[in-house]
């Protein structure tokens, strides 16, 4: 897989919270790193994910929050 994002990060589902449209997809990218991630139920489905796969997260963002307590 090629892309243009730099933000690549690879890992293994964790988890996968399933709602009516969307889904939370949890990825352990290691290090004690874990990347959130909601995309639709259509792509759980396409990307046939589970719980135990690897799987890319790819961030491709023209800004970034910062915040503070």
């Amino acid at each position: 897989m090629k892309l243009s994002a730099r933000n690549q990060f690879k890992g293994k589902v964790v988890g996968i919270e399933p709602g009516a449209v969307n889904a939370i997809v949890t990825l352990d990218i290691g290090g004690g790193n874990i990347i959130s991630a909601t995309v639709s139920m259509a792509a759980v489905k396409d990307l046939k994910l589970e719980v135990g796969k690897d799987a890319y997260a790819i961030i491709k963002a023209t800004s970034v929050m910062v915040g503070i307590d």
